[in-house]
């Protein structure tokens, strides 16, 4: 699904228009990009985290020349999903209220 379907579905099911949609998809985009750069982590129960881990400075070796090859310290964005959107991609035994478009057990 692209961003823009998403903003359709949105649009649709929180009956505002697709330009709206767009923008708090938008917002909610910047706003966990913000706070996981910022190292705090972001937790939409039910759903799921956003956090950012760290990966330490190593040395390798090109496989083709032998030499000595740096790889530099870097943060990696990680995502965990939450229960209720695993049990609902399993289809355990949460379901999707059709009318709220909310989780429920």
């Amino acid at each position: 699904m692209l961003k823009s379907e998403l903003a359709i579905k949105i649009s649709s099911s929180a009956n505002i228009t697709i330009s709206d949609a767009e923008k708090v998809i938008e917002a909610a985009i910047n706003s966990i990009i913000t706070t996981a750069k910022d190292g705090q982590k972001v937790m939409l129960i039910g759903f799921g985290s956003f956090f950012l881990s760290g990966r330490s400075e190593t040395e390798r070796r090109n496989p083709n020349s032998g030499e000595k090859v740096k790889i530099l310290a870097s943060k990696l964005p990680k995502f965990a999903a939450g229960k209720a959107f695993k049990d609902a991609v399993n289809e355990t035994s949460t379901k999707i209220n059709e009318k709220t478009n909310k989780f429920i057990n």
